[in-house]
């Protein structure tokens, strides 16, 4: 008598999988997504699924946390690689024009379009988002903070709403990507971005 195995095949590519899920959900959004499109994309069953990531909310947030280590990577590489504040600065956006137009996956930044639209019953995905984007304002105000410290701002510099500045160029960026910017053009509003940086006085 033969037994019949359940669960994922044993060809399944658990980091494979994950990258078709998060391209879904990145073009399509949380709520857009459904279970049954991530299984066609991710090319296993439904209890595959379950049992390799749990639920689709389970999954979501995996695919989130990989985002951040690969495709939305680049921010934090560019304001931790440059020699000072203002240039990394300008490296994040000057980066984010490139990535958030890149061809070779959807347009923008999953962290800031997936839960554009949700209901009652996936406000906490939209929280969830909301609280990543506003860890990153966090996190643009103490590299701010340091600056200033360091007299790379002039003393008087309001870096909680410089902070908020950039966030909010960054999310524009990416819905501009999303309206079907160029990269050049994204380029160009980085550089135009960049003018408003305070000079400390000589």
């Amino acid at each position: 008598m033969t037994t019949t195995k359940r669960g994922r095949p044993r060809s399944f590519d658990r980091d494979a999988a994950l990258v078709q899920a998060t391209l879904l959900f990145w073009q399509h959004g949380y709520e857009g997504t459904s279970v049954s499109d991530l299984t066609a994309a991710m090319g296993i069953s439904p209890p595959s699924l379950y049992a390799a990531f749990g639920d689709k909310r389970t999954l979501f947030v995996e695919v989130v946390d990989r985002y951040g280590d690969t495709f939305g990577a680049f921010m934090n590489k560019a304001l931790d690689d440059a020699s000072d504040t203002r240039t990394g600065f300008a490296d994040m956006l000057e980066a984010a024009a490139v990535s958030y137009t890149d061809p070779h996956h959807p347009a923008g930044c999953l962290v800031i379009t997936a839960a554009t639209n949700y209901s009652t019953q996936t406000a906490d995905i939209k929280e969830d988002l909301r609280e990543r984007r506003v860890a990153n304002v966090r996190s643009f105000e103490e590299r701010l903070n340091a600056a200033r410290a360091g007299g790379a701002l002039p003393e008087g510099t309001d870096t909680r709403a410089l902070a908020v500045y950039f966030a909010a160029v960054v999310q524009g960026m990416s819905q501009q990507a999303r309206d079907g910017a160029s990269t050049a053009e994204l380029q160009q509003v980085a550089e135009f971005a960049m003018a408003i940086w305070p000079e400390p006085a000589s």
